[in-house]
């Protein structure tokens, strides 16, 4: 057995992990999604501008065996292109014509993955990926602002068998301040975007390898 600890960082006080459930529009699409690192659930568990506290849940879940996708691992550009199976980065029609391409070209096949581990595109990271397809980022720079603040890495369950093997320490549950937390999560955004905001304006973004140019032949 290899077992780790996982945070999922929510408004609900009780939450049922129920396979087959989820927004598709979210990173990796429908799926629980869960950080090993507890500050970020309970910052991700008051992102919301509603002002209500949250809780982080505390789970135990046995991946040996599990088949798990780590974007980590993969080329900085099979991520984007997960992100845009998902997600919008422009509602242009350029983007709308290149992004086909794009993940024709880049995309995984995530089909039969138990776990999708990877970045998590909260508003800095989401910044990323606009200004990419914008061809306003060189593609030589890309992984030095994914590392930027370490804004987070998250876990995705996919498949029937995760969601089995997951399970709550119920008496490990904890309360989350809005008002401490949310401010973290604001200046840790504050403070990416401004430090990414610094690279992409420096000479080391020569922007000639951008978004347009990877369907050149």
């Amino acid at each position: 057995m290899k077992k780790i600890i996982l945070f999922h960082g929510t408004a609900d006080k009780v939450i049922v992990p129920t396979y087959g459930l989820g927004n598709e529009k979210h990173d990796y699409g429908k799926g629980f999604y869960l950080t090993e690192n507890v500050k970020l659930a309970k910052e991700w568990a008051v992102c919301r501008p509603d002002e209500t506290n949250g809780w982080v849940h505390k789970f135990e879940i046995d991946i040996d065996g599990l088949q798990i996708l780590d974007f980590q691992k993969k080329n900085v550009l099979s991520w984007l292109a997960e992100l845009m199976k998902h997600r919008d980065a422009s509602d242009s029609k350029r983007y709308r014509m290149l992004s086909k391409k794009f993940i024709d070209k880049y995309g995984v096949d995530t089909e039969g993955y138990d776990i999708i581990k990877g970045w998590r595109a909260d508003a800095s990271y989401f910044y990323i990926a606009k200004e990419f397809v914008r061809d306003n980022i060189d593609l030589d720079i890309l992984p030095e602002l994914l590392s930027l603040e370490g804004l987070g890495i998250q876990y995705c369950l996919k498949s029937e068998e995760a969601f089995l093997r997951l399970h709550e320490i119920n008496e490990a549950i904890m309360p989350v301040d809005y008002s401490e937390f949310n401010e973290k999560y604001n200046q840790r955004d504050v403070s990416a975007r401004r430090k990414m905001r610094e690279l992409v304006d420096s000479d080391a973004n020569k922007v000639t390898n951008v978004f347009s140019t990877l369907f050149k032949e």
